[in-house]
């Protein structure tokens, strides 16, 4: 079985050999777009490109992004360890033309990578092309549409609406139609009885979108229409965690080897044993696996704990750890500041900053810890001195 690292790294040297130049990830920390507060797509640091006003020095790159999506729109902070594949901190793999390759290429690649060096079942997967939008006079993605034929039969090949398969940045800018790829992770059983098309983007967590590549050819004007561009460009974007769980055959992301050497500490620090259900001792383990890697990865990109801003979602996200280690875990003690040298070293590689300013970061995170737990047995010792008849 290939680990979360091969797996990373053959996508990098897929598209290393497609021409690709590798780039590294923008740190997590927006400090130049006074939209955004974090980096919540593989796209926004190439935003410039699409929008025209820089150039890229090449035309075809791949990376893997960090991302971080707990503000806005993308808030699903309270669902994160509640279940098991929504995230605060995730990578998104991505592939990027500017006005190079266009939809043939981005297609034939996308299947190529998965079928042929993932070697995913061709029979488990199905994508999805957009269906076209009278109101907006859109045509149907017939070119999308013939391209997928070439590799995939075609009833596997389902039409999609504006809302799930036309990408846009905004109210304005760049934008287009998109193709979906889904994998129905469900056994043979399940698979006999429910055609696994019918599940496709009906929020089956074992049917799931696994890619999406964009296809950038519109810009939407201030006044609601549309109008080409002059160069047309492709946007990829495919979450790494995912992807590691299709691959690794687990049921849930914190099943893979991108979570299990964490939640191993966080049994040897507390004595306490991970099931991998739905107790809040389970979820506990959830919350601290995934939340050290956005508390620890945003402070080495330069964002400090604070009450405002930026600093506040990330003081929130590490006292909400907190929280649930010293209530369903019973360990009344910094913990989360113990796993920074594991993830340090597990990321060294693909997230150098982390490494080098691990000692810094272990700093920081500790005494965060130290002064809400503080708060935390003030508070505790305020409600058991309370008069009982208030």
């Amino acid at each position: 079985m290939m680990t979360s690292a091969e797996i990373r790294n053959k996508f990098l040297e897929f598209f290393e050999s497609k021409g690709h130049a590798i780039v590294p990830s923008a740190p997590i920390v927006v400090k130049n777009d006074p939209t955004l507060l974090f980096t919540n797509a593989g796209m926004n640091q190439f935003k410039d490109y699409f929008l025209g006003n820089r150039k890229s020095s090449h035309a075809r790159v791949a990376d893997t992004q960090k991302c971080l999506r707990v503000s806005g729109k993308h808030n699903d902070l309270e669902e994160v360890g509640v279940d098991t594949y929504h995230h605060t901190m995730f990578e998104m793999l991505g592939n990027w033309s500017f006005g190079d390759y266009f939809k043939k290429e981005a297609i034939a690649w996308s299947w190529e990578l998965l079928t042929k060096i993932y070697q995913l079942p061709q029979d488990r997967l199905y994508v999805t092309v957009f269906e076209g939008d009278k109101k907006e006079n859109l045509p149907k993605d017939e070119e999308a549409f013939e391209e997928w034929k070439e590799w995939i039969p075609a009833e596997r090949i389902l039409m999609g609406s504006k809302k799930d398969n036309f990408w846009e940045m905004g109210d304005s800018g760049p934008c287009g139609p998109c193709t979906e790829i889904h994998v129905d992770c469900r056994d043979d059983a399940e698979r006999k009885k429910t055609n696994g098309k019918t599940l496709v983007n009906a929020d089956h967590p074992q049917v799931i979108e696994i890619w999406n590549n964009v296809f950038i050819q519109f810009n939407r004007l201030k006044d609601g229409s549309l109008e080409p561009l002059p160069a047309k460009h492709v946007d990829t974007g495919m979450g790494f965690e995912r992807l590691v769980r299709v691959i690794q055959h687990k049921q849930s992301n914190y099943d893979t080897d991108i979570f299990t050497g964490t939640i191993a500490a966080v049994e040897k620090i507390t004595g306490k044993q991970y099931t991998a259900g739905n107790s809040k001792q389970d979820i506990a383990f959830r919350v601290i696996s995934d939340h050290i890697r956005a508390i620890a990865f945003t402070i080495a990109d330069g964002q400090l704990p604070s009450n405002t801003g930026a600093g506040y979602v990330i003081r929130r996200i590490l006292r909400r750890a907190v929280r649930y280690y010293y209530s369903y875990l019973d360990y009344k003690q910094p913990l989360l500041y113990q796993l920074i040298p594991l993830l340090a070293t597990q990321f060294e590689n693909v997230f150098p900053e982390l490494f080098q300013q691990s000692e810094f970061v272990n700093k920081v995170v500790k005494e965060e810890e130290e002064a809400f737990l503080r708060t935390l047995e003030k508070g505790l010792k305020k409600i058991d001195t309370a008069p009982k008849n208030c």
